[in-house]
């Protein structure tokens, strides 16, 4: 099995050190790790150092690094515009995601969106439940680098994403056009786009296809909002030079 990833806000400098606070505690309490052990500390940007357990207090652990490396940033980049979805699935739209191996996610405020993130104290916790997700899966998946969530867009801030982005493509069933017919690009962003459990509308398509996205479909059946995501990533990994 992999070794446990760990994540920390900085990794020290010096070969001995010690695993405090909630992940030190969890990995003492919870995981039991004991004295000879390995895990893995991330800061969640690529670096990542290999340590093993010297010393095991209640709530820490005394560590010795045998190694440190810097994981390369995938090519290309994948970043999600996903549609705000009513209840958890939006979060399971992000922990999927997330585990197939997406790079950002920007919350979309579609149209048809059910779920309304409102600029205030609801709207902050709900992008919070999101970025606690993104980092928690992160984590279950062994990733060295944490997924950014980014605030939430309107369709025309999103659509200027679109200008920047190497490749947009937009996830939709009135497609002709294939996903794995998409010649995708080496290097940049590709942004994938998936809309809400209604749909994207017309007016939506229109505006992200001027700007220049692709819209294309996966295959014969239709999606869920939660699960589009992280199929098409798949793909996208086989695709290219990512997995």
């Amino acid at each position: 099995m992999t070794l446990p990833v760990f994540l920390v806000p900085a990794l020290p400098p010096g070969e001995e050190l010690v695993l405090d606070g909630p992940e030190g505690r969890h990995a003492a309490t919870v995981r039991r790790l004991r004295v000879g052990e390995e895990l893995v500390l991330s800061d969640g940007s690529g670096m990542l150092v290999r340590c093993s357990v010297t010393a095991v207090e209640r709530d820490a652990l005394a560590l010795h690094v045998e190694e440190r490396w810097e994981d390369p940033q995938p090519a290309p980049r994948v970043v999600l515009a996903q549609a705000l979805v009513k209840g958890d699935r939006g979060e399971l739209a992000v922990e999927l995601a997330t585990e197939a191996g997406v790079d950002g996610v920007v919350p979309w405020r579609a149209a048809r969106c059910v779920a309304k993130w409102e600029d205030g104290p609801r709207g902050a916790k709900a992008l919070g439940r999101w970025r606690s997700t993104a980092r928690e899966a992160a984590k279950q998946a062994r990733r060295s680098r944490v997924p950014s969530v980014d605030e939430p867009v309107s369709t025309k801030q999103l659509a200027q994403r679109v200008s920047s982005s190497a490749l947009t493509l937009v996830l939709h069933e009135s497609a002709v056009e294939r996903l794995s017919d998409v010649v995708l690009p080496d290097h940049g962003d590709v942004l994938l786009v998936v809309g809400p459990e209604g749909g994207i509308t017309a007016e939506e398509l229109d505006t992200l296809r001027s700007s220049g996205a692709r819209v294309v479909r996966l295959g014969p059946t239709v999606l869920r909002a939660s699960t589009a995501a992280a199929v098409a990533l798949g793909a996208i990994g086989v695709l290219t030079s990512r997995w």
